[in-house]
Formats: structure tokens, sequence, C-alpha cells
């Protein structure tokens, strides 16, 4: 396995949409394996292709915590599509790997049911609450083009985007 370059905002591949995967193979099952050893190194909960510089619809979630010692339990998820939702949503304080260390609160929905393919190009179908519905929305998103960053107001983006310039500015210097 290898761990990937994680592109970072205002990289425009992050802007563009993804591509479906035509067949599960053994190429596609090791850039699931490389984008989870990725995740896993930057102590992420998901990872979009798009943010590894690959614009095809596959997603790596896993959303144990390590400090409750719970098991890893990683999903792969090729041409993910929420097929729906419920009227409730939430708000939830949401990272990214592309827009590191900065954070916002999101809404989203609370439940979300997702079909998808499997590692092993399997047909699937997810329904999900709590953080997984977060992180598959978050996921999805990036195979859109979207970033959370887009999902909030122009003045907290505005900030948020403030601080990330003023981190990388920082980061120079050192």
């Amino acid at each position: 396995m290898t761990k990937m370059k994680i592109f970072e905002y205002p990289d425009p591949i992050l802007k563009q949409k993804s591509q479906p995967v035509e067949i599960v193979d053994d190429k596609i099952r090791r850039l699931l394996d490389d984008m989870l050893e990725t995740m896993y190194a930057a102590a992420g909960v998901g990872l979009a292709a798009p943010q590894v510089g690959i614009l095809k619809r596959m997603v790596v979630i896993d959303t144990h915590d390590e400090q409750e010692k719970q098991t890893p339990h990683p999903l792969f998820l090729v041409n993910p599509e929420i097929v729906s939702y419920s009227q409730e949503q939430i708000c939830h304080d949401e990272g990214c790997l592309s827009v590191p260390e900065q954070h916002a609160e999101v809404m989203r929905y609370s439940t979300v049911k997702v079909q998808y393919l499997d590692y092993y190009g399997e047909k699937q179908e997810i329904e999900a609450d709590g953080l997984l519905a977060i992180a598959l929305q978050h996921e999805i998103d990036h195979l859109d083009g979207i970033l959370y960053i887009d999902r909030i107001s122009r003045l907290k983006r505005q900030m948020l985007l403030k601080k990330l310039q003023k981190l990388r500015m920082e980061e120079k210097e050192l």
C-alpha cells in the first residue's frame, strides 16, 4: 500500500465532478487500499478520491473511535449515491483533510440511505445516522466538487479561509 498526497484547498481538482467507476477490479481495489492507508495516516474518518487527485466516484470511511478502543471498521464505497434522507437535520462541527486544521458547523441530514458498490463490486445499501451519516454526506459531496466550506455562510467561509491562509504563512516561515 502507498500513502498518497492529499490535495488541499484551493486546488482546482477539489471543485471538479468525479466520473463513475466502470468496473471494480484489482486496480480500483489497490486505489481503495491506498486511500484507506492515506486516511488513517492523516487521522481522518473519510477520504474521497478527488482529495488524492483521482476524479473517480470512490470513498473510504471509518468512523471507529480509537479512544473507545473500538475495532477499525473501514467502508469502501464505489459510485455511492444517496437514495433517501430524513427530513430532520443536525448541525455538526466538520473538518476536512483538504482544509487542514479548520472546522465549522454544517447542517446535514440526520439519517441517509446510500447505495454503492463494495470492495468486490457487489451492490450494497447502508442506512446511517450520527457520525457515519455526516461522513457519508461529506465524502459524497467531494465527488460532486463540493467542500464543506461551500455549505457555510460567506462570512464564516471568509473567516475560516483567512485563518487557513495565516496558518500556511506561518508554516512557510518555519
